[in-house]
């Protein structure tokens, strides 16, 4: 019990002298994010994800056997944009990966330029969106997400990719409940779940535009707070893998 309340906290309230520093609270703020995004892709743009690729591969399977209320167009769309989202990213790497800090700040503040332009699309065409308007929204949203999925891997912390909980959970599950980063798994889980909750409620009550709007303050808080960090040369900062 003492190593998950120890694992807890520094995952939520890190002290300056923790290895990760404040990259896991910054990460989990990026899954909350993610739950908030895929739910208003699937909820208004036709049942269709920017972050889960899994998902949109196996949507992408039942619109080619004729599915109902499926989109090929739409699943191919977002594989595309994620993939060039990530390719991004990885430049980014590649070019800011010296201090994980600045990598973060300016990788997220890309991100939520792309959030504000699709919240700007939204309040102008309104919802239900247009079909042409879907992919526009879909590439952006995907072109961050894959952004976002490329920065995190980058970031090098165990069980927060932001994007995929699926070894998150099978980590829960094989390890038991004393088994390693327990606390930040079920924070991660806890994140994304809430996210789904509240741009599914803010989606199905007609506030769609909120669940963008409220994404990229949360991502523009991080871009914020990581950028904040580039004024200290952080021991954490450079730790790579």
């Amino acid at each position: 019990m003492t190593a998950f309340l120890a694992d807890l906290r520094a995952t939520v309230f890190p002290t300056r002298t923790e290895p990760l520093g404040p990259l896991p609270p910054l990460l989990v703020a990026l899954t909350l994010v993610t739950g908030l995004v895929d739910a208003f892709a699937y909820l208004v743009l036709g049942h269709v994800f920017v972050a889960n690729m899994t998902g949109n591969v196996l949507l992408l399977g039942l619109s080619l056997v004729g599915a109902p209320g499926f989109s090929a167009a739409s699943s191919l769309v977002a594989l595309a944009a994620f993939a060039v989202g990530s390719l991004l990213g990885g430049q980014l790497s590649r070019r800011l990966g010296a201090h994980r800090g600045r990598h973060l700040a300016l990788s997220t503040a890309v991100q939520v330029a792309l959030f504000a332009v699709g919240t700007v699309l939204v309040a102008a065409v309104g919802v239900p969106v247009h079909q042409g308007d879907h992919e526009v929204l879909i590439l952006l949203l995907a072109l961050a997400m894959g952004l976002q999925n490329a920065t995190a891997r980058a970031m090098s912390v165990p069980d927060l990719s932001t994007t995929v909980l699926t070894q998150t959970i099978s980590g829960l599950a094989a390890d038991g409940v004393f088994g390693a980063h327990q606390a930040r798994r079920l924070v991660a889980v806890g994140a994304m779940l809430l996210g789904a909750i509240l741009g599914g409620a803010l989606a199905l009550h007609g506030r769609a535009f909120a669940t963008l709007t409220i994404a990229a303050v949360v991502a523009a808080a991080v871009a914020a707070y990581a950028w904040g960090t580039t004024r200290a040369d952080s021991r954490w900062s450079a730790v790579l893998g």
